[in-house]
């Protein structure tokens, strides 16, 4: 039996609906623990019409069997699509919850649904999202924002920041070791004996020759030697306009920044995708969306990321469990 924590995010957007929506058609034979509030999710399963039985817990050490389990903390009725401070500062109590009891290893894996950048801020978080949060509690020295579908995997060089400083924000040395992290993760956490890695150059057509920006030359193409030499399977960089026509040659591709890797991923499989940290001390997933305010409420939010990366989860989980057994024979 695997522990799933669930982090319920921003209780005002669609995370409460997507959490009920999804309690049944999740593996059966795992414990779920939701860190959030009891009366809105009682609510949203009354207002959906549908019956969700939680045992209410205090710890995931009084876990004994599989079922739905509910740490009952900061529980305010919130109203969907009305998003404040207080339902940041409750997304931030949810997800600490949840991380503390990860790294303490009361739980297997974690599942965090989404927050808002703003209103986490607002509330006092000093983070601006999930992946930068998690990677400084679990002393990360290296980590990459990763999503993923069966179709298509993608990690990202650069994150949530503005286009403008994506260009100096590039390193050789940060090429090469992100691409090292996801090369081991592979090989690990995915069985994936030999990956063919694909990098995406950052400019059009890969700069052409240095004709249209000279980053592909200076910055990439070093990392992508250096790469080689140390034996990743890795491309030179391709031209982001049409390398992910190639999806079925590569096991990953490697982006330079947020939109240029996230979009081909999502109108591939937008509803299928699932984000994962690379590098973290625990397994952690979540949805590829974001909280859904303007939806919230309406009965209308499809939960099938979610239930993606819950799976994605357990299977990693599992995966962890089983490598810990053949160790200690």
């Amino acid at each position: 039996m695997v522990k799933v924590g669930i982090s319920l995010g921003d209780p005002s957007g669609i995370s409460p609906e997507i959490l009920v929506k999804s309690l049944n058609k999740l593996p059966k034979s795992n414990a779920y623990i939701i860190y959030g509030g009891k009366k809105v999710l009682d609510k949203t399963a009354k207002n959906l019409g549908l019956n969700v039985n939680f045992t209410v817990i205090k710890s995931p050490e009084e876990v004994k069997k599989p079922g739905y389990y509910l740490i009952n903390i900061f529980d305010e009725d919130f109203q969907p699509a009305s998003p404040s401070v207080l339902s940041g500062k409750a997304s931030v109590i949810f997800l600490e919850s949840a991380v503390e009891d990860v790294l303490n290893k009361k739980t297997d894996a974690i599942v965090t649904l989404p927050i808002s950048k703003r209103w986490i801020m607002e509330a006092g978080f000093k983070y601006a999202g999930h992946t930068d949060y998690l990677a400084e509690v679990s002393q990360a020295k290296e980590y990459v924002m990763v999503l993923m579908c069966k179709k298509l995997k993608v990690g990202l060089i650069t994150t949530h920041i503005p286009l403008k400083d994506v260009p100096k924000s590039i390193t050789t040395q940060k090429i090469i070791s992100k691409v090292k992290l996801i090369d081991k993760e592979l090989k690990e956490k995915f069985a994936i004996e030999k990956p063919k890695i694909a990098i995406v150059g950052l400019n059009p057509h890969a700069s052409d020759n240095s004709n249209i920006g000279d980053e592909e030359e200076r910055i990439i193409i070093p990392a992508v030697n250096q790469l080689l030499k140390d034996g990743v399977d890795i491309t030179y960089p391709l031209s982001a306009d049409t390398a992910f026509n190639r999806y079925k040659e590569f096991d990953f591709y490697v982006a330079m920044y947020h939109d240029q890797g996230l979009i081909p991923l999502k109108l591939m499989c937008f509803r299928k995708a699932v984000n994962i940290t690379f590098g973290l001390k625990f397994i952690r997933t979540s949805p590829d969306h974001g909280t859904g305010y303007d939806i919230a409420g309406k009965n209308v939010a499809d939960p099938s990321s979610f239930i993606e990366a819950v799976k994605l989860a357990v299977k990693l989980a599992y995966n962890t469990q089983n490598k810990n057994r053949l160790q200690n024979v």
